[in-house]
């Protein structure tokens, strides 16, 4: 299957985080702790130059907490700052305005050689569709500021969000990149809901998930579906068919539904806590 999703409303947001970059003193950028690196748009970067960066490895309830702790260590030692969170139930979130303030000290400290005191800090607020970004601004503010949902594309333009008087954000669509140049990429956001699931081979994209679990944590299957963990991916997928009862008319397997179940057990963290990327050296390291 071919990983690709770059609708023209991506293009139109793009344009607008660019004209607005003059504008801002950071850039928050959240990112799925499940893919912190094929959760990030490599454009962030290069639209970043010169800008204080925080990192938020959002949604950590639902991944690998010892591999949180390593892209931790991983993204402080790429000089970023960065904070573990979880959006929806708030945790980290009070650390946040700590980082801010440590990020753009710099900034503050220039003010106030000018006597300027108090001038806001201004953050745009970037990261892939349903990474979080609303949810996340939401819970930070104390008040529903933006529409949230669980699908990729609720945020369709700018919104500026003024915090207090030391904070302002800049709520921008999530955007992807126009070509992903490793598919493994691609698979990954499409495991995660960052794609629209209707362009997918749900099946395909299934058994990968089925196969990466195999090698990587070899009871969740088990555990979650009552079968035995041996055999190819299809055949545990029919496996996991048969114990769910996931039938058509005349008990034909209904491969397509089993995989959605399947996805939607992963996204919602009901088959445990899965990274399913690790920082490079490092799972040689842990193993």
């Amino acid at each position: 299957m071919n990983y690709q999703w770059y609708p023209g409303h991506m293009t139109k947001a793009k344009r607008m985080m660019q004209e607005n970059i003059k504008l801002i003193d950071l850039i928050i950028e959240l990112v799925d702790a499940r893919i912190p690196l094929s959760s990030r748009n490599p454009d962030i970067d290069e639209l970043g130059k010169n800008k204080a960066r925080i990192i938020l490895l959002n949604k950590s309830d639902l991944a690998d907490n010892r591999w949180n702790k390593k892209w931790i260590e991983y993204f402080t030692n790429q000089n970023f700052h960065v904070v573990e969170m979880n959006s929806r139930t708030g945790f980290g979130i009070k650390s946040i305005q700590g980082t801010v303030q440590e990020a753009c000290r710099e900034k503050i400290e220039r003010d106030r050689k000018r006597g300027i005191m108090n001038r806001p800090v201004r953050a745009m607020v970037v990261g892939i569709p349903n990474v979080g970004k609303s949810t996340f601004i939401n819970t930070f503010a104390g008040k529903a500021c933006t529409k949230t949902g669980n699908k990729p594309g609720v945020t369709k333009g700018k919104q500026w969000i003024r915090l207090h008087k030391n904070l302002e954000l800049l709520d921008t669509p999530g955007i992807l990149w126009p070509k992903f140049e490793d598919q493994n990429v691609g698979m990954k956001l499409a495991f995660i809901g960052s794609m629209n699931d209707e362009i997918l081979h749900m099946d395909e994209l299934a058994m990968e998930l089925i196969d990466f679990l195999s090698k990587n944590y070899p009871n969740a299957l088990k555990d979650r579906y009552q079968i035995e963990e041996t055999g190819e991916a299809y055949e545990l997928l029919q496996n996991i068919c048969i114990s769910r009862r996931c039938f058509k008319k005349g008990e034909i397997p209904d491969l397509d539904k089993t995989a959605a179940l399947i996805m939607e057990d992963f996204r919602s963290g009901k088959l445990g806590k899965i990274t399913l990327e690790f920082p490079e050296g490092m799972k040689e390291q842990d193993e």
